[in-house]
């Protein structure tokens, strides 16, 4: 799916890390909650509270889960699932844009 129909959209954007990661959240008709940005080129941590799936629309990165010694390629097109009440490091290699789907 390309867009989300029927949405509202908080217009106040969410900016992380100095701006490395920009998004808004997104609230589906059905009262579903998504965040959807970008993260520009960078090494972060995030922590998360409920379990995330992170759905790549375009760009690469390298993950690696809390607790794990071993990274993981992602690309466009692909998704990694973020337990929650715990943290992951991400690199991003270029513009990484994303739909975070809250569980």
């Amino acid at each position: 799916m390309s867009q989300f129909e029927n949405v509202s959209v908080n217009k106040t954007a969410n900016v992380y890390f100095g701006g490395k990661c920009i998004s808004h959240t997104v609230t589906l008709a059905d009262g579903e909650r998504k965040s959807v940005g970008v993260i520009l080129p960078s090494s972060l941590t995030f922590n998360t509270g409920a379990p995330e799936i992170m759905e790549l629309l375009q760009g690469r990165c390298r993950v690696r889960m809390a607790g794990s010694d071993e990274w993981m390629e992602y690309a466009g097109g692909q998704s990694f699932d973020v337990a929650g009440n715990s943290s992951f490091d991400i690199e991003t290699l270029e513009d990484l844009h994303y739909v975070c789907h809250f569980g």
